[in-house]
């Protein structure tokens, strides 16, 4: 989705479940209007409450696109009893592979991968890419343009997203928690934005002040978050800061604490508090 609306939308790592909430992203044209939607992979076994809300959104999609990507890396594997398959299975609009990531590949493991595929899932099209490098990319956006059906826009042709950017900056924050940390931790963080102002500075620079709350749900892993001294989350203010002034073009002053809040995944409410 990145790729093809052209600004970052989603946060992307190399970890399960990066995705936790389905994103909106719009794309604009003289005489058209795309809206996709990414969503969280599914879940095999939920076993939190956020997990199941995680795959409530992702049927949420299935029951309202007029036409379905699903986008898969060329390395990934699935059982003949992923629920993804399933799913698949009972699509009743267009149905599209896009198999991402060939730059890791090469073309007998591409076509290997295709014919694999096409055994599996009656798709209408299949489209081989590279997302990272906009390869292909192109000419999968002509067909999506060509292949959806008319309509009105139901969005402003300025606006990219449904999101506000309160969001999006809890999500970069999460994604360096998920690139800087390890085993459970990042999947036991929510990070909750505070306070968002726009000011300027003594020389006239725009700036941004945000402050964000770090949800962890034992002390052991606030503990871990700060490291010793503090030396962690010093590191993860840094690289979400410097995350930050790219996506809002603006001098960004970050601050970050940690709160701990047990068992969050699973109370109702907090999962509402935090878009669940």
């Amino acid at each position: 989705m990145n790729a093809l609306v052209g600004e970052r939308m989603s946060i992307i790592t190399a970890k399960p479940q990066t995705t936790r909430h389905r994103i909106i992203g719009l794309l604009s044209g003289e005489d058209f209007q795309i809206v996709f939607s990414d969503t969280p992979g599914i879940i095999q076994d939920p076993v939190y409450k956020m997990q199941k809300a995680m795959n409530k959104s992702v049927d949420s999609t299935f029951d309202d696109a007029d036409i379905m990507l699903f986008v898969t890396g060329i390395d990934e594997v699935f059982k003949d009893d992923d629920p993804i398959i399933t799913q698949l299975k009972r699509v009743q609009v267009p149905l599209y592979l896009v198999l991402n990531k060939i730059d890791l590949s090469n073309q007998n493991e591409v076509v290997s991968k295709i014919q694999e595929w096409q055994k599996r899932i009656p798709f209408q099209e299949i489209f081989p890419l590279s997302a990272l490098h906009l390869q292909g990319t192109e000419g999968l956006l002509q067909f999506i343009t060509k292949s959806l059906p008319e309509g009105p826009a139901y969005y402003p042709k300025d606006q990219l997203t449904d999101r506000p950017e309160r969001f999006f900056v809890s999500e970069i924050v999460r994604e360096k928690i998920l690139e800087n940390y390890h085993q459970e931790i990042p999947y036991s963080v929510e990070v909750e934005v505070e306070s968002f102002t726009e000011t300027k500075t003594n020389a006239g620079q725009d700036l941004v002040r945000i402050s964000a709350v770090i949800y962890v749900m034992r002390p052991t892993q606030k503990s871990i978050i700060i490291g010793k001294g503090g030396a962690s989350i010093k590191l993860l203010g840094t690289a979400a800061r410097t995350a930050l002034e790219t996506f809002l073009e603006s001098k960004v002053f970050l601050e970050l604490h940690v709160k701990v809040r047990e068992n969050w995944r699973d109370d109702e409410q907090w999962l509402k508090r935090f878009g669940y």
